[in-house]
């Protein structure tokens, strides 16, 4: 092997490669899938303007803020960010809001990707591996917590369960579509380990989450009776406890006892693997946190105007939640996953897809629970008929799509179809007046209003 050639040991979310000697003798860890895919999307910063700067103490930072803003190709999309701030306090118009915020959260998601990153070269592997493992989906995470903050539950239960389909099916269908059909005649092979291990852990995420509803049922059509009205509210919050259990596990598995069941066999040609840390560990902390704020400040934006904007747009909130926002909230990430396709590095697209689906259905999803158990919230695990059989289906889908190892077109095709008849179901469907808000009416007593529900 080329002494220039560095073996990728990429890892889906929250798994890193083995540790290298970073800059400035720091321990480097190696990316994950998440950030590789956001990677493809990077670009390297012309420094030439910098250093015309005729004062020189100015440079650094000029520098800092090249790398920090510019080190994209989704550069062109951060005046959206001042654009939404500005439409938002001039009352320009909700809808123009909800379109500007969605806008600029592309380039944020994917700078919060670079910035942790960053930080993970100098906090070595473990530090690094639970930093990816906790802000991998920062944008969802961000988004669900003021919609539940809000009482808004139907939109956080909707924006998680489409994040989940999203990644299994937009993503990883576009992907393995795109990637056979430019790959006609060469083997696209996958190491199968890791999606066991991922299809694994979301069917454990996906019978938690039918439980609650299995037992409504069961209650309401008279085969079962319960102790008292909370008792599909308390099993919801013993499942969440147990499906964050289930991640912390995974992520032991990932980072300390089975890490190289996670290292694809490709080699690294096209230099995306860069070791070097082009920021500080300062730097980095300070523009993740101003970057965390912008995504929150927007993350409210699209919260307060998604209702507006579906009488506008004459779509329904589930649709809206379930589609329209995970597709442009990991625009970057799933771009990414993409082009790794392209490139027969499937490893890297199935770490991106699976990791990040696995990530929001059992890490997003019972801490949503967990925070509104504390925050008094009553929110649980029933995410109804459709949207739970939606999810059932698509983890079973995935599952038997991922199975031989190997890849072609059609499996890709296969994937994106049952995305857009699910897509359609939801195109088609609109929520009654009284559960609009989410605001807990059915939720708090899933069992105690079973007759009425049902019917």
């Amino acid at each position: 092997m080329e002494s220039g050639l560095l073996r990728k040991h990429a890892s889906d979310a929250g798994g890193l490669r083995a540790a290298r000697t970073g800059p400035h003798g720091h321990s480097a860890t190696a990316r994950t899938a998440h950030s590789m895919s956001a990677s493809a999307l990077r670009k390297k910063s012309d420094a030439s303007l910098v250093r015309k700067v005729p004062f020189a103490p100015l440079r650094p930072l000029l520098a800092n803020l090249q790398e920090v803003f510019l080190g994209t190709k989704l550069a062109v999309l951060f005046p959206a960010v001042p654009l939404a701030i500005a439409a938002r306090y001039a009352h320009f118009g909700q809808v123009w809001v909800f379109a500007l915020s969605l806008l600029g959260l592309i380039p944020l998601a994917e700078r919060v990707s670079f910035l942790t990153e960053q930080i993970a070269i100098y906090t070595g592997p473990t530090v690094g591996g639970l930093l990816n493992a906790t802000c991998g989906n920062a944008t969802e995470l961000i988004i669900a917590l003021f919609a539940l903050m809000q009482g808004k539950i139907e939109v956080v239960k909707c924006s998680l369960l489409g994040s989940v389909l999203s990644n299994l099916l937009l993503v990883l269908g576009t992907s393995l579509f795109c990637g056979g059909i430019v790959n006609l005649g060469v083997d696209q092979p996958y190491d199968r380990k890791q999606a066991d291990v991922n299809t694994g852990l979301l069917i454990l995420g996906v019978l938690c989450q039918s439980l609650p509803l299995m037992l409504r049922y069961a209650v309401g059509a008279g085969e079962h009776s319960v102790a008292a009205d909370t008792t599909g509210l308390d099993l919801s919050r013993a499942c969440s406890i147990v499906m964050l259990l289930a991640y912390v596990a995974y992520l032991f598995f990932q980072l300390k006892t089975h890490t190289q069941l996670f290292e694809p066999q490709d080699i690294d040609e096209d230099g995306e693997d860069q070791e070097e840390a082009v920021i500080g560990f300062g730097s980095g902390l300070f523009w993740l946190a101003f970057k965390t704020v912008l995504i929150a400040i927007l993350s409210e934006f699209v919260v307060g105007t998604i209702e507006p904007t579906s009488q506008s747009w004459g779509l329904s909130v589930s649709f809206i939640s379930i589609i329209l926002l995970p597709i442009v909230g990991n625009a970057a990430e799933h771009a990414g996953a993409i082009i790794f396709a392209l490139k027969n590095k499937l490893d890297i697209t199935l770490g991106v897809a699976l990791g990040s689906a696995t990530q929001i259905s059992m890490f997003v999803v019972p801490l949503s629970v967990i925070v509104a158990w504390i925050a008094g919230i009553q929110m649980d695990l029933d995410f109804k008929l459709i949207e739970t059989g939606s999810l059932f289906v698509s983890v079973i889908v995935t599952s038997f799509t991922l199975q031989d190892g190997t890849s072609h077109y059609l499996k890709g095709i296969l994937l994106l179809l049952c995305y857009i008849v699910i897509g359609a179901c939801f195109f088609v469907t609109r929520q009654p007046s009284s559960h609009a808000n989410g605001n807990g009416a059915g939720l708090a007593v899933p069992t105690g209003t079973l007759n009425a529900q049902v019917a």
